[in-house]
């Protein structure tokens, strides 16, 4: 890959409510690692390191090797099984140590279960095939929107949602440029699901925002996104180590959200299915948390010892939609052994940065994807990027 120029110029804009915002015009440039095409092309892991994978093209295809060159065609709407062989990519009776496959004219690549916009690259990686969608960052996020939003929601919701998801694509592939991809396709990183997700919805949100994103001191920030956070939202170094100067603790407006309260109930057995190491679970305890009730780290005392353990850990064995709970024990009367559990918590996802609730509530009330975006992302500036 080659050193590019993204060129960014600063928007001036005069908000009101939540807070007021002043911006002067200034212009930077900003060096990044870019790709030398016109359009910046991000590059998404669909599958990694599979036995096989299935692909295709809704029209005709060309297929070429790594250096290019072309090798043949794959007919429309047919599909195939890219497979490992001696350490090369074989499809159909090509074999090569990398392979392409380029729709002609306006067509869409299927990889794996879905049609997807771009190109796909297929490459040996991690003992089998890893399938690589390269397509262009505004098509990219027609379906990340709609994956990680309802496409029907206010327009305003919508745009933060694509401000935010553009932001978090850019910074992610900076990070990971010498890598073989910019970003995977699913929650750890963010939803991607091809055309399946897209809308007009989201057509309008990503085009009225085309190339924006948000910047701290000139660079552009990891614009960390969640479902709700069950009324305030965390500084990012309350939750993991690093902190950011951007991602600060605000007071959330998801009250009406489904996921703003909820509760989950486990039996003994469950548990124990679960959660090992202690016997019979007496007690779950938090040692350690946020200050807005984030779960660190919780002491589980069983009949037959005691461990101590990230909240992260047990959300993940659990199931839980987040790590801001507390636990309640219900017991036989006289029984030292709780017969089952009640957990009660608030708010779905990491709770730092942006709340998609709170920005679907602010904006149903009249408030700008500015706005939302400048109260979720405390000192940032929106800004506007053009490949050079």
């Amino acid at each position: 890959m080659t050193s590019g120029l993204l060129f960014i110029s600063f928007i001036t804009r005069t908000t009101k409510p939540l807070k007021r915002y002043w911006w002067t015009s200034i212009l930077a440039w900003v060096l990044m690692i870019a790709p030398a095409q016109a359009s910046l092309v991000l590059r998404i892991a669909i599958q990694e390191g599979v036995k096989e994978v299935k692909v295709g093209s809704s029209t005709n295809a060309i297929v070429r090797d790594g250096a290019g060159r072309e090798i043949g065609e794959l007919q429309p709407t047919k599909g195939f099984a890219a497979e490992l062989q001696s350490g090369k990519v074989a499809l159909a009776n090509w074999i090569s140590g990398q392979m392409w496959i380029e729709p002609k004219g306006e067509g869409y690549v299927w990889i794996g279960d879905r049609w997807y916009r771009g190109r796909t690259h297929l490459i040996p990686h991690k003992g089998g095939i890893t399938a690589i969608n390269y397509v262009d960052i505004e098509e990219y996020l027609y379906s990340v929107i709609g994956a990680e939003m309802n496409g029907n929601w206010p327009q305003e919701a919508l745009k933060a949602q694509a401000v935010a998801a553009r932001s978090y694509a850019l910074k992610k592939r900076q990070e990971n440029s010498n890598n073989f991809y910019d970003l995977g396709n699913d929650q750890f990183w963010q939803v991607y699901q091809g055309i399946n997700t897209e809308s007009p919805g989201t057509y309008a949100a990503v085009d009225g925002t085309q190339g924006q994103v948000l910047t701290y001191n000139g660079q552009i920030i990891l614009a960390l996104y969640h479902s709700s956070s069950g009324g305030h939202t965390e500084n990012v170094e309350d939750v993991w180590s690093n902190p950011l100067p951007y991602l600060r603790a605000v007071p959330d407006f998801d009250q009406d959200a489904p996921v703003y309260e909820w509760t989950e109930s486990f039996s003994q057995a469950e548990l124990n299915q679960r959660i090992s190491g202690v016997g019979n679970i007496i007690s779950m305890t938090p040692q350690t948390t946020t200050p807005h009730g984030s779960v660190i780290t919780i002491k589980v005392l069983g009949d037959s010892g005691v461990k101590t353990f990230e909240g992260t850990d047990i959300t993940a064995a659990l199931g839980l939609k987040s790590t801001r709970f507390t636990v309640s024990a219900k017991k036989t009367e006289g029984e030292r052994i709780p017969t089952s559990f009640q957990i009660t918590g608030k708010g779905f996802g990491h709770a730092v940065g942006m709340s998609q609730w709170g920005a679907y509530n602010l904006a149903r009330n009249g408030y700008s994807y500015h706005q939302i975006l400048l109260y979720y992302y405390q000192g940032a500036i929106l800004a506007k990027i053009d490949v050079r």
